[in-house]
This record gives structure tokens, C-alpha cells and sequence, in this order.
């Protein structure tokens, strides 16, 4: 382990966690509460119109597959090639029930998104409020609370905004892909089966190879720059 501090990674882990079981409950709520909205019950009768973890927690793409990447990536070198990813169990939803097919897909695939963007929202807020009252400064930044709430923080607010930003690529079996479907002529269907079968393969690699983190690591470097840049 190195020169690793092992109390560091643990509560660095456990704040990670914390956010992540936060953000995939509301993402997956999200998707639940909008189906339920267009007439359809199915995850609203499974209790899934929550942001009650333990409704919404796979216990290898919600527990252990995050907490093996974070440990891994905090090891440095290769192992930080090895990609901080997560997933909840899958909202289950009856496309038959909703009352406008079209619209229905696109604001049911988009509802979970949404419910990241307004995490994201709202600790951009709270940070950038902290910052600008001078109440988050250079002298207290690296001490007690005012650590932990940053730390937390940061982590509210990249991680939403990641999963926000990584669910909009147009790439099966992401929230984008089912949006573009919508859009697409009937012809382009099979096209759409054929990568749904093999698409969460395909996206492991292009998240190993970096391909995903070279299209969001854009949207990272402006969020910071709002975040840092003083606006008054």
C-alpha cells in the first residue's frame, strides 16, 4: 500500500459511498416517479418511488464493483485505469401503460438525469455560496468540518454531474440511447437491438480505453471553473 493512508481512504471511500447511493437512488426514483406520472404503476407498486437505498442498491454495481474501483484507483499507476463505475437495480417499467408513448420515452429516460442535475445543483450552490462568504477559504480548507463538507462536496456535486453527462451519450444501454430512439425512423431499430445486446461491453471498454472520460472530463473542467472563479 505504500505511503497510502489507509484513515484517509476509508473516509474518503465512506463519503464516496454515501453520495453515490444518494445520486443512484434518485436517478433510478427519478425514472419510477416519471413512469408513474405517464400512467404507469409498475415501479410505484415495488415501493420504487423512493430514494430509499436499499430499494434501488445492486449489490455488485451499487457496493462492490464502486468500492473495488475506488480502492483501486487510490492505488495509483495502472490501477487507476480501472474505471469508478456504478449502477442501481433497473427501474422497471410498462411502456404499454403510459398514456403518450413518445413523450412518456422521453421524459421517463431523461427523469433521472434531471434528478442528478438537481443534486449537482444544489451543492454547486451550497459550495459556491461557502466560497464567496469567504466561509470555505485558504486557511481552513484542510482542516476539521470545512475538510469534510469539501470533500463531501466535491463529491456531490462531480459525481452527479458525471453520471448526469455519462447517461446523455446516446449509447445503449444509457438514458440517451432511448431518447434518440424516439427520434429515429423504425428502420434503425435493429440496429439499436443488436448494440442493446452487446452495449454494456462495448461501453466497459470505452470507459478502460478512456474514450468516455476524454468526452466528460470537458464538462468537469467547466463545472470547476464556475466553481473556483469568483462571480462577485
Amino acid at each position: 500500500m505504500g505511503n497510502l493512508d489507509i484513515v484517509d481512504l476509508v473516509s474518503h471511500l465512506v463519503m464516496y459511498m454515501v453520495v453515490l447511493l444518494l445520486a443512484i437512488s434518485c436517478h433510478e426514483a427519478g425514472h419510477a416517479w416519471m413512469s408513474y406520472k405517464y400512467g404507469d404503476d409498475t415501479a410505484y407498486m415495488l415501493g420504487r418511488v423512493t430514494i430509499n437505498p436499499v430499494k434501488h442498491t445492486d449489490p455488485i454495481g451499487t457496493l462492490l464493483i464502486p468500492i473495488v474501483s475506488f480502492i483501486l484507483g487510490s492505488l495509483g499507476g495502472a490501477a487507476t485505469r480501472v474505471p469508478l463505475i456504478g449502477w442501481g437495480v433497473p427501474t422497471p417499467v410498462n411502456p404499454r401503460k403510459w398514456t403518450n408513448y413518445r413523450q412518456a420515452n422521453v421524459m421517463v429516460s431523461i427523469a433521472g438525469i434531471g434528478a442528478n442535475l438537481i443534486l449537482a445543483i444544489i451543492g454547486f450552490a451550497i459550495f459556491k455560496t461557502l466560497l464567496e462568504a469567504d466561509i470555505i477559504n485558504a486557511g481552513n480548507i484542510d482542516s476539521g468540518v470545512v475538510k469534510v463538507a469539501v470533500i463531501f462536496l466535491q463529491y456531490l456535486i462531480m459525481l452527479n454531474v458525471s453520471l448526469a453527462a455519462f447517461n446523455l451519450l446516446p449509447f445503449p444501454p444509457l438514458d440517451g440511447s432511448k431518447v434518440l430512439s424516439t427520434f429515429l425512423p423504425e428502420s434503425f431499430q435493429p440496429i439499436f437491438g443488436v448494440l442493446e445486446q452487446y452495449g454494456f461491453l462495448i461501453l466497459m471498454l470505452l470507459i478502460y480505453w478512456g474514450v468516455i472520460g476524454a468526452v466528460i472530463r470537458p464538462v468537469y473542467v467547466l463545472v470547476n471553473y464556475l466553481l473556483l472563479t469568483r462571480w462577485f
